[in-house]
């Protein structure tokens, strides 16, 4: 099983002081391992293979929890809770334009007021037009980790960053798309690199 990078800040102390705790006090030893195994399964990077038809895949597990249209363009937000993976995936195949972070809050990502959160903004120039993946900080997800750089060229499904302990990713669709081009509906679960959001 592949992890995502920086797995190791958690469980390695957490794993170092099981070890310990187990001679001193076993309880914690316990609890400490069970934490360690957590960390682990949280921080679980899968393998995803992007569907045959074409069209826009989310760029998160969970469920999606935002559509709405901003300025002519719609976004789509996928809320994720701590039991989905968290390795955000590119949303179309295309070349990275800029990359950058916003300071801003930590309110829970399913909120209303998630959109004034810490958040990463990357633009991707796609064949047809300009796409915005936005990873957006929750309550208790502190570090967002965007593994892309301007320039960079992209694959649809390819890997672009994570985010650790609960949060949510959107994607801007570039202009000339409408909800009827939406294949999804607010609630539905979906995968990140697998499902089709969006197709025209």
């Amino acid at each position: 099983m592949q992890f995502a990078p920086g797995y190791r800040r958690f469980a390695v102390p957490a794993f170092v002081g099981a070890a310990i705790s187990a001679f001193v006090f076993p309880p914690l030893g316990a609890a400490l391992l069970a934490f360690g195994a957590f960390v682990l399964w949280f921080f679980r990077d899968p393998e995803r293979s992007p569907p045959d038809e074409p069209g826009v895949v989310s760029p998160a597990d969970g469920h999606v929890s935002v559509i709405r249209v901003e300025d002519g363009r719609i976004r789509v937000g996928v809320f994720m809770n701590v039991t989905d993976v968290h390795v955000n995936r590119a949303p179309v195949p295309g070349t990275v334009r800029d990359v950058t972070h916003r300071p801003g809050a930590h309110k829970p990502a399913f909120s209303k007021d998630s959109d004034k959160n810490e958040r990463v903004d990357i633009e991707v120039e796609s064949d047809d037009g300009e796409y915005e993946v936005s990873q957006i900080a929750g309550a208790f997800a502190r570090r967002i980790h965007p593994y892309v750089a301007t320039g960079d060229e992209l694959a649809r499904g390819d890997r672009i960053g994570h985010i650790d302990f609960g949060s949510r990713a959107d994607v801007l669709l570039p202009e000339g798309f409408s909800s009827e081009d939406l294949t999804v509906e607010k609630g539905e679960t979906v995968r990140a690199g697998e499902t089709v959001l969006a197709r025209r």
